[in-house]
C-alpha cells in the first residue's frame, strides 16, 4: 500500500515517523509545501487552494490513501480534498481526539488542545471533544513554539519562557488531565510540555494517526521496510536533511 503524507512544511516528519516505525505501508511519498509555510496564519480559503494544489502533486504517484498531517490542512480542507479525489483522506483531528478518549475515560477532566492560531480558530478539535461528552476544554494558539522546534530548541530557558507565557496562568487555575498536541511539531517537544503541566497525558498526532489506521483501515505491520521518497516545493535537499536528522535509520531508498 502506498500512501502520500502532506504537510505545509517539515513538522509532518514527525507523522511519517509513526508510521515507518510501525511499518504500516509499502511506500511513503512526503511533500512538504516548504514556499508557503506556514499555513497556521492563513485564512481558510487560502489553506484550502494550497491544499488542493497539493492533491494534485500526489495524484502523480498512484497513492492508495493521502493523509494530512498538518493539523490546519485538517482543520479546514478535508472536505474539498475528499471532493477531488478517489483514493481515501484522512485527518490528524479525528484520530488525535479518539485517541484522548481512550487515555482519559473522566469526561470532567481538563483538557487543554494546543496549536496554529488557524487550527485553534477552527474549532474542530473542540467540537469533536464535546461531542463525546467532555465539558472543560481549553485552546490556546502556541504559533510561537514552531520556530523553536525548527531551531532545534528542545529544552531550555527558551522553551521555559514560552511555557510561561502560554501556560502560567492556565496553570494556576487547573490542573491538567491531558493536552492535545495539534500541531506536528509539538511531539518533539512532548516531555517539556507534559512535564512543566504536571504530568499530563500528552496526544500525539503521529501516535494517534496509527492507532486510527490500526483500528479504522484494518491496517497492520506486515512491511518489513518502508521506501520513502521526500519532495518539498522549496529547498528540498533541506527537507531531505531534516528527515536524516528526525528519522534515521527508518530511511530506505529515499
Amino acid at each position: 500500500m502506498k500512501v502520500g503524507v502532506f504537510d505545509s512544511g517539515i513538522g509532518g516528519l514527525t507523522v511519517a515517523k509513526s508510521l515507518l516505525e510501525h511499518k504500516l505501508f509499502e511506500e511513503i511519498i512526503y511533500f512538504g509545501d516548504t514556499a508557503r509555510v506556514p499555513y497556521g496564519v492563513k485564512d481558510k480559503n487560502t489553506i484550502i487552494r494550497y491544499s488542493l494544489e497539493a492533491l494534485e502533486f500526489f495524484k502523480n504517484f498512484e497513492i492508495d490513501l493521502f493523509i494530512a498531517a498538518c493539523n490546519t490542512v485538517s482543520s479546514h480542507a478535508l472536505d474539498e480534498l475528499r471532493a477531488n479525489c478517489d483514493f481515501g483522506v484522512v485527518g490528524v483531528i479525528e484520530p488525535g481526539v479518539l485517541a484522548l478518549e481512550k487515555k482519559i475515560k473522566d469526561k470532567n477532566a481538563n483538557i487543554l488542545v494546543i496549536g496554529t492560531k488557524a487550527t485553534i480558530a477552527g474549532g474542530l478539535y473542540e467540537s469533536y471533544l464535546r461531542q463525546l461528552g467532555y465539558k472543560n476544554i481549553t485552546s490556546i494558539a502556541t504559533g510561537l513554539f514552531v520556530p523553536v522546534v525548527e531551531e532545534g530548541i528542545r529544552k531550555g530557558e527558551i522553551l521555559d519562557a514560552l511555557f510561561e507565557h502560554y501556560f502560567g496562568k492556565l496553570k494556576q487555575t487547573k490542573k491538567i488531565d491531558g493536552v492535545i498536541l495539534g500541531c506536528t511539531h509539538f511531539p518533539l517537544i512532548a516531555d517539556e510540555i507534559s512535564k512543566y503541566l504536571n504530568g499530563a497525558a500528552a496526544i500525539h498526532s503521529g501516535e494517534a494517526i496509527v492507532e486510527y489506521l490500526e483500528d479504522a483501515h484494518k491496517a497492520d505491520d506486515s512491511f518489513t521496510k518502508t521506501k520513502t521518497s521526500f519532495f518539498a516545493s522549496e529547498n528540498p535537499n533541506g527537507l531531505k536533511k531534516v528527515a536524516k536528522d528526525w528519522l534515521g535509520d527508518l530511511i530506505s531508498n529515499e
